[in-house]
Order: structure tokens, then sequence, then C-alpha cells
């Protein structure tokens, strides 16, 4: 079949919309045991403990093998994990979690609420990205039997808030591993983990795969059904696209193949390719701005930049129905907190980037240049490549001359996020179910040198800080959403970073695979009930 850009985009109209998604009814068929699934890893982020790193490109690996208090059920809402159940005080302050029993970590030790205290004050209190924010008002955490874990907060915790963060900021590690072995973030067992999941980790070999074997002591009931988790670390989507054709891979998550190979993969009857499956995980691209050049710290130069890109065309052009043009750090998938009114929004405008360039005061120079910048796109997507060079090719039209510089995934995340050796980055941002969750953290000020996608541009702004910390705190739902829309309409104003496509992540899987795509963050989760069809 000839795929032209045309066809391409037409195709990824009816993947963006569930069309292309020829799920059977399997309800009747009995799981069989046994099969090695093999997942495509296309960027290694040198990091496997999810309680550490939030991450989609984390929690592939490390969701399997560790497990969080709380996941999502199908509908997309809270079920407990390490979690029985739990209860919030009236005031806000003291949330108390009960402990499932019975469960033992992978070295054979038992799971007891003293894991808990550890890892949420050691972890995700001073460590984990976007868990430093969530949890600044924790103040301890009480553990008076080993099945007890009482949550004590400064300033309330909205509960619905906490168990929608909790699947993904909720990844629970063992304190005797960890406790007094020196720099947590420097540990062994961050790359070689030990968990109380489903699967258990075998081997790392750089560059090559990950392997992860059942679980036989798992605390589910005949679970899981596979016997062995293969992840091949491929950097070309191509590559990985013929793998999966070749049955040597079975699932590449997170849009991690070409558009024009998940077009053609979504006519073949071997595959699934759809959003479904990834609902809790909506995206938008981002440009993030390095204050620490003089000329970025300029907010005229930052509105030139956004006002110098026809956003509109890139989308038709490159990504089609893959992608709409985004409104600010909410996406319009969260019926929640979305506003009505997001603040300025940048239209394409090339006469007035040009003018806010001469108003700052660089005027174009020897061959039209004004100054020169370097961009460091993060190695996600086919998307962020494209939008990388379309970024360059726009400015030069502004005389802004833009050096791509491509690392990989770990070198993007120490590059931007820890040695701040940048001036412009491009990867995404996901939105999961509330702003508080990760989304604030990429503008809240006093974020830990290091911890990827959050603020690391060197700029400050009290009022959003206040913004944000009083939102997160706030347990009147109307109250939240309105103060979610000062703080939108407050950056977009400001503009750190600029968020100006949304999109939903595209799944493609091997059509024997049973149980998948079941719940909102499936690929994060921790796949005890999938299984291959013969």
């Amino acid at each position: 079949m000839d795929f032209t850009r045309r066809s391409i985009l037409m195709t990824s109209a009816a993947i963006a919309a569930n069309v292309v998604n020829p799920f059977k009814a399997f309800a009747q068929e009995t799981p069989r045991k046994g099969g090695v699934f093999g997942v495509h890893y296309g960027a290694e982020q040198r990091q496997l403990n999810p309680s550490l790193q939030a991450s989609t490109g984390v929690y592939i690996i490390g969701g399997k093998i560790q497990e969080a208090l709380v996941d999502l059920d199908a509908n997309g809402n809270p079920v407990g994990v390490l979690a029985e159940s739990w209860e919030a005080a009236p005031d806000g302050k003291t949330i108390t979690f009960k402990l499932r029993k019975g469960v033992t970590w992978h070295d054979g030790q038992p799971f007891t609420s003293a894991d808990v205290q550890f890892t949420a004050m050691e972890m995700w209190k001073k460590i984990l990205n976007y868990g430093t924010t969530l949890q600044l008002f924790l103040t301890a955490v009480d553990t008076p039997d080993p099945y007890t874990a009482i949550f004590r907060y400064e300033r309330p915790m909205p509960l619905n808030l906490l168990l929608r963060a909790l699947p993904d900021l909720g990844y629970v590690s063992a304190r005797h591993l960890y406790e007094g072995k020196g720099d947590i973030r420097n540990n062994p067992v961050n790359l070689a983990p030990i968990g109380t999941g489903p699967f258990k980790f075998v081997t790392y070999e750089r560059g090559q795969h990950i392997i992860a074997d059942r679980n036989p002591n798992y605390w589910r009931e005949n679970a899981p059904y596979l016997d062995r988790i293969i992840w091949r670390v491929i950097t070309d989507r191509s590559a990985a696209a013929a793998q999966l054709e070749a049955g040597q891979l079975h699932y590449s998550p997170f849009s991690g193949l070409t558009i024009s190979d998940m077009a053609r993969l979504s006519q073949d009857k071997r595959f699934i390719v759809s959003t479904k499956g990834n609902e809790g995980n909506a995206r938008t691209n981002t440009i993030e701005f390095n204050f620490r050049r003089k000329e970025l710290a300029d907010i005229r130069v930052r509105r030139a930049i956004a006002h110098a890109l026809d956003i509109p065309f890139f989308i038709e052009n490159f990504l089609g129905d893959f992608a709409k043009r985004g409104t600010g750090p909410i996406p319009s998938v969260s019926t929640d907190f979305h506003p009505a009114d997001n603040g300025p929004q940048y239209p394409f405008d090339k006469a007035l980037a040009i003018k806010l360039l001469d108003e700052a005061g660089y005027k174009p120079g020897a061959g039209g240049t004004r100054f020169s910048l370097r961009l460091t796109p993060a190695p996600w997507g086919e998307d962020i490549s494209l939008f990388s060079t379309f970024i360059q090719q726009s400015l030069a039209q502004i005389g802004i001359k833009v050096d791509i510089v491509r690392v990989d995934g770990g070198g993007f995340l120490k590059s931007v996020y820890n040695d701040w050796d940048f001036d412009l980055a491009t990867g995404w941002h996901q939105y999961r179910n509330d702003p508080a969750v990760s989304t604030t953290v990429w503008y809240r000020s006093g974020q830990p040198k290091g911890a990827p996608w959050t603020n690391q541009w060197d700029w400050k702004d009290d009022a959003v800080d206040k913004i944000i910390d009083d939102a997160a705190t706030e347990v009147d739902p109307a109250k939240r959403k309105a103060l979610y829309g000062d703080f939108v309409r407050k950056v977009n104003t400001e503009l750190p970073i600029w968020m100006p496509i949304e999109q939903i992540f595209v799944t493609t899987i091997s059509a024997k695979a049973r149980n998948h795509s079941n719940t909102p963050r499936w690929g994060s989760s921790s796949w005890h009930d999938l299984w291959l069809a013969e």
C-alpha cells in the first residue's frame, strides 16, 4: 500500500479517534500461562526505580517490578494495590492507609508500613520529581503497626488529589535496601530493582535489553500469566516497526514508532493501533527557556519566539489528527480543571515577532542574524524531532540562528535538568489527571536540582508559587478550579515555558495480546493480567 503524507494524516484521524481500534470480545477465552512478551524500549533513562523518577520511560519497566499504594481501574477510579483502604480526617491534614498483608519483597523480606514511611519521607518528599511539590507539606508518616501508615500534613491534602497522584507518585521501595546505604540516588538497586510486583528483575544490559521473569510468590492469585518480559533497546523507530512485523516485539508504547509506520501497521490485522489505554497520559509539546541566557530572560524575546511559530501549519502538515492546538499547561481533556479563559495564545505573526526582537534591542547583524541559540530536543518521539527542525527553520526567518543538539535520553535529562547546559529545550509535558500531580512542578520554584520535568529554568514568580501552593491544599473543588484558571493565565502571560501542542499517546500492540489497554495508564501499570494467545 502506498502511504502518501496525505493518506498517513487521514489515517491518523481514525487512530486518534479510536476508530482504528479492532478490539475483539475476548471475555470467553481462558488465559494462557507462559510466553515471552517483547517490548520496544526507545530511550534509556539510566533509572528503573519509579520511587525516584516519575516518567513513562521508567514506569514501562519499573511499574512491573515495583508497586504503588494505589492504581486506576478501568473507569479511571482509584483502586488499592499495596494499600487496601484509606481515610482522610475532616480537616484534610491526616490521611490513613491500611496496607495489604502477606506481601513480600522479591528478596523474601516482608512489606510493611516502615517501607512506606521511608519511601514517602526520603524519596517522594526529597527526590522524586513531581513528588517534591506534591508532598511539600508532608511533615511525617506515622507507623503505629506494620500495616498502618498515617500521613500527616501541615496544610490540608485533598484526598482526591492524593489518590489520583499515587498511581504515578506512590511507588514504594524497600527500606532495608536503602536506609544506611549511602546516597539514595546512586544506590545500585535503582538499576536492578527489587519490588513486590508480578515480575522480578533479572538483568540489564545497557543498550541491549532488560529482562524480568514471573514472580512465583506474587500476592495476586494465579498472576501473572507471562513467564518473561524483555524490553529491547531500539532507538531506530523504523527498526522497531520491522521487529514488530517479524514477531520479535509485541508492543511499542507511547507513540514510539514513526507516524507513517503507525498508520501502515493500523491497516495490518496482526496489530492494534489505538489511543486506548493512554487516556490518563495526555501530553503537550514544550518549549523550555533557559533564563540564564539574557536574551531568553527578556519576555519580548520569548513572545517573539512563540509568534514566529505557525503551530496550526505544523500540526496540519506533520501531525494531522494525532494532535491539536494547545492552550497552555492544562489540556482540554481535563474537564475538571481546563479553564474557559487560558490567557494569551500567541498566534503566528512573523511581523510582530520581528517587532518584538527589534524592541528588545536585538537588531539583525551580518547575514541577518540577531543571535544564536542551542536547541536540545528530547529523544522520546518522532513529533519532537520534527518540531525541533520546524523551530529551527521558523526562527531563522526572524534572524535567530538555532543549532540543534541531539543526545540520548539520559543525556537529555542530565544536560537540561541537572547541568542546565541548554538554551532552548523541547520535549513532552505529561498531564496526569490533576494539575498538582505533574504540571505545576514545571513552574514552581525551589525544585531539587536534577529533578526531571521540573522548573530548572532559573525562573521564579512569587505570585505563581502562592497560587500553586494554595490550589494544592484547597479542599473545595470549585475554588481549586478557579485557582488553576488564575495559574494558567499567569504562566501563559509570563511564558517561562510554552506548551502549544496537545496530544494523546498511541499504542501499537500485537493482536495476540489479551487484557491490554484496559486502564487509563495501561503502559505504566503492572501487567499482572496480561497474556498472549497462541
